[in-house]
C-alpha cells in the first residue's frame, strides 16, 4: 500500500512536469503579448508624424481619431507638429494646433515647432502659434542647441517679417546665446549688410535692442559693421550709440 502511494505520487509529479513542459513549448510558438501590443502604437506614431510632414490633412485627422498622440515622436524625436513645421504644412499645423499640440516639445537636436518656425521663417505657422488664446502658447524661455531663442536665428537668416512678428511678443531682444551673440550681433556678423539686414537692424533698435552689448572679444555691433563694410547698418548703429540707454 505504501509502495502504491509512493508510485502514484511520483506519477503525479511526472504528469505535472509534462504538462508544464507542454505549456512552455506551446507558449514559445507565440510572441510575447506585452511586446506585441506596443508595436501597433509605435507604428501609429510613425504614421502620424509622416502624415503630418507630407501634408496629409485627412490622414492626420483619421489617425487622431484612431488614437494617435499629439506628443508622439518619430525616430528623430520630432512631434507631428514639428514635422509639419519642417515641411511648412500650414493646414496640418493649424489642425494640430487646434487639437492642442504643444509648440514647445523639442526633438533630439533641441528644435521645437516654435523655435524652428522662428529660425526658418515659417511665418504663417508662427502666426498660428502666436494667436491670442492659443491652447499651447510658446515658452519664450526655451533655448535651441546654440542657447538662443527664436529671434536670433530669424535675424541671422534675414526673415524680416518673422522678426517683426516675434518682436510683437515678450521675447528677449537682448538675449545672449552660447556663442556670445545677441540678435543684433548675429544680424551684423552673419548677415550680408543688404536691405533685409538693414531693416532687421532698424526693427531691433526700434524695439530696444542694445547697440552696446559686445561679443566675447569685446567687439561691438558697430565695430563689426564697420569692419565688414556694412555702411548703412553702421550709420544706424552710430546713431543708436549716441541715444540714451542704447
Amino acid at each position: 500500500m505504501k509502495m502504491t502511494a509512493t508510485y502514484l505520487l511520483r506519477f503525479a509529479r511526472l504528469a505535472a512536469l509534462a504538462v508544464l513542459c507542454g505549456m512552455a513549448a506551446h507558449a514559445a510558438d507565440f510572441p510575447d503579448a506585452s511586446a506585441g501590443s506596443a508595436q501597433p502604437g509605435v507604428q501609429l506614431d510613425a504614421q502620424f508624424v509622416a502624415a503630418a510632414e507630407s501634408g496629409d490633412t485627412a490622414g492626420v485627422r483619421r489617425l487622431l481619431t484612431a488614437g494617435a498622440s499629439l506628443s508622439a515622436r518619430d525616430a528623430r524625436g520630432r512631434t507631428a507638429l514639428l514635422a509639419a513645421t519642417h515641411a511648412n504644412q500650414v493646414a496640418v499645423a493649424r489642425l494640430l494646433l487646434d487639437a492642442g499640440a504643444d509648440v514647445n516639445l523639442q526633438d533630439d537636436i533641441q528644435d521645437s515647432a516654435f523655435l524652428y518656425a522662428g529660425a526658418e521663417g515659417r511665418l504663417e505657422i508662427l502666426k498660428l502659434m502666436l494667436r491670442a488664446g492659443a491652447k499651447s502658447p510658446p515658452d519664450f524661455s526655451r533655448r535651441n542647441r546654440y542657447g538662443g531663442n527664436a529671434l536670433i536665428p530669424a535675424c541671422h537668416h534675414g526673415h524680416v517679417e518673422t522678426v517683426r512678428e516675434l518682436l510683437k511678443t515678450k521675447i528677449d531682444v537682448d538675449h545672449v546665446n552660447s556663442l556670445g551673440w545677441t540678435a543684433l550681433l548675429e544680424t551684423v556678423i552673419l548677415g550680408d549688410g543688404g536691405a533685409r539686414y538693414v531693416e532687421i537692424t532698424q526693427l531691433l533698435l526700434a524695439h530696444g535692442a542694445s547697440a552696446k552689448i559686445a561679443d566675447r572679444s569685446g567687439v561691438t555691433p558697430l565695430a563689426h559693421a564697420r569692419s565688414r563694410g556694412h555702411a548703412q547698418i553702421a550709420r544706424l548703429l552710430e546713431r543708436a550709440a549716441t541715444s540714451p540707454g542704447r
